[in-house]
């Protein structure tokens, strides 16, 4: 098992999950952060951290098509190890339904 990062990160960013990653498996991109799945130790302190709720156990039912782009983007983004500000439209993001389609760009962000 790993944690994925799922749709609700997408601008929205918080970025509390970061900061409490005993091993740095945080990739980020320029509105979402990931998870690199090889590199997550299932420890699980991220996920009560997410403000969006944006982290869940890969055994969720349809988590497997964000393990995937997880694992893909964790790949080619630059690590990051420490929070950095919130976007200040994060709270009206959070929630909004259908983000993937309309708003995920697949550019990283500029890591630490």
């Amino acid at each position: 098992m790993t944690y994925v990062v799922n749709e609700n990160c997408i601008k929205c960013k918080y970025m509390d999950c970061v900061e409490v990653c005993p091993v740095d498996c945080f990739y980020e991109g320029e509105n979402m952060l990931v998870i690199h799945p090889d590199e997550c130790i299932d420890c699980g302190v991220c996920e009560p951290e997410c403000p969006a709720e944006a982290i869940k156990p890969d055994t969720e039912p349809g988590s497997e098509k964000w393990l995937a782009l997880n694992a893909e983007y964790s790949k080619t983004w630059p690590n990051i190890t420490a929070k950095k500000e919130t976007p200040p439209d994060a709270k009206e993001w959070d929630g909004v339904p259908d983000k993937f389609e309309k708003h995920f760009s697949s550019k990283p962000g500029t890591g630490d």
